[in-house]
C-alpha cells in the first residue's frame, strides 16, 4: 500500500535531494515500541548494506516515550545499540517535552498523563501512588519518577535537539510555522504545530521531514514528509530513506 501511495505522487520540478554521498533513514514516532523498533533497525541495517560507502545518517523524529509500555527500554536501545556505522541524530517530541516539564513541576501531570505519560512511568517501575488528592499523587509520581530515572537518560532527554539539516531537507517533530525562516521559528511550533503547517502548500524552502500527526500511509508532499504512522496502536512504524533525489519508505 505505502508503494503504490508513493509511486502516484507526482515529481517535483526541482525535487530535493540529500547531500551527495549520503543515506538519510529518518525514523517516525516510536512511542514505547521497542519491538518495532528493533525491527525498523534491522530492516534498515540490511538496506544500508547495500551501500557500504556511502555516510549514513539516522535521524530520529522525536516521541520515544509514552503510550507503548517500553518507553525505558526505547531509550536504553537508543543509548546502547545504534545503528552500527551510522551518525545518529536524535530529536525531541513534544511527549519527551511534556515528561522534562512534569520532572520539573508537577501540576504538568494531569496533561502528561492524559496524553500516555502512564505508560513510561509503568516502564520505569512506577505505579499508582497513594495520596489524599490527585495534587499530591502528582507530586509522589515526580518524586518516584526523579529516584527511578537514570542520570544517563535524563541527559539523553535534555540533550534532544530540536532540528536538524542535511541538503535540502529540515527534520523536526511537527512542522514549522508556514513563511517564518527556521532562525525564527518558535520551538512550540517545531514540537507541537499541527493544523497551520499540514495543510500549507508554501515552499517552506526546505522539504520538512516530520511526524507527530498520525497518518495512515506516509503522507509524502512536494514541500513536506509526514511519518508518524501511529505505531504504539497500529504495528507500523515507519522510515522514509533520502539518497541523492530518490524518497523510499521501508516500514515494520
Amino acid at each position: 500500500m505505502f508503494a503504490r501511495l508513493f509511486a502516484s505522487r507526482k515529481a517535483r520540478p526541482h525535487p530535493p535531494a540529500a547531500p551527495p554521498g549520503t543515506r538519510i533513514y529518518a525514523v517516525g514516532d516510536i512511542h514505547g515500541r521497542v519491538d518495532l523498533l528493533r525491527r525498523l533497525y534491522a530492516m534498515i541495517a540490511e538496506d544500508a548494506a547495500a551501500a557500504p560507502d556511502q555516510r549514513r545518517v539516522a535521524v530520529h523524529l522525536g516521541d520515544y516515550v509514552d503510550r507503548g509500555e517500553s518507553s525505558r527500554q526505547v531509550i536504553e536501545l537508543l543509548l546502547d545499540e545504534p545503528l552500527a556505522g551510522f551518525e545518529p541524530v536524535y530529536l525531541r517530541g513534544n511527549h519527551e517535552e511534556m515528561m522534562l516539564a512534569f520532572l520539573e513541576d508537577p501540576t504538568m501531570g494531569p496533561m502528561w498523563m492524559f496524553n500516555g505519560g502512564d505508560a513510561t512511568l509503568y516502564s520505569y517501575g512506577i505505579g499508582h501512588q497513594e495520596g489524599a488528592t490527585p495534587d499530591e499523587r502528582h507530586v509522589q509520581l515526580r518524586r518516584a519518577l526523579q529516584e527511578a530515572l537514570p542520570a544517563r537518560h535524563l541527559a539523553f532527554l535534555r540533550g534532544l535537539g530540536l532540528h536538524h539539516v542535511e541538503g535540502d531537507y529540515l527534520f523536526v517533530h511537527a512542522g514549522i510555522a508556514p513563511g517564518r525562516p527556521l532562525e525564527q521559528q518558535d520551538s512550540q511550533d517545531l514540537l507541537w504545530i499541527r493544523e497551520e503547517f499540514i495543510h500549507s502548500t508554501a515552499d517552506h524552502g526546505s522539504c520538512v521531514v516530520h511526524g507527530h500527526t498520525i497518518v495512515p500511509a506516509p503522507d509524502i508532499r512536494p514541500n513536506r514528509i509526514g511519518i508518524d504512522t501511529g505505531a504504539y496502536f497500529t504495528g507500523v512504524l515507519t522510515c522514509v530513506v533520502l539518497d541523492g533525489h530518490d524518497q523510499r519508505i521501508l516500514h515494520t
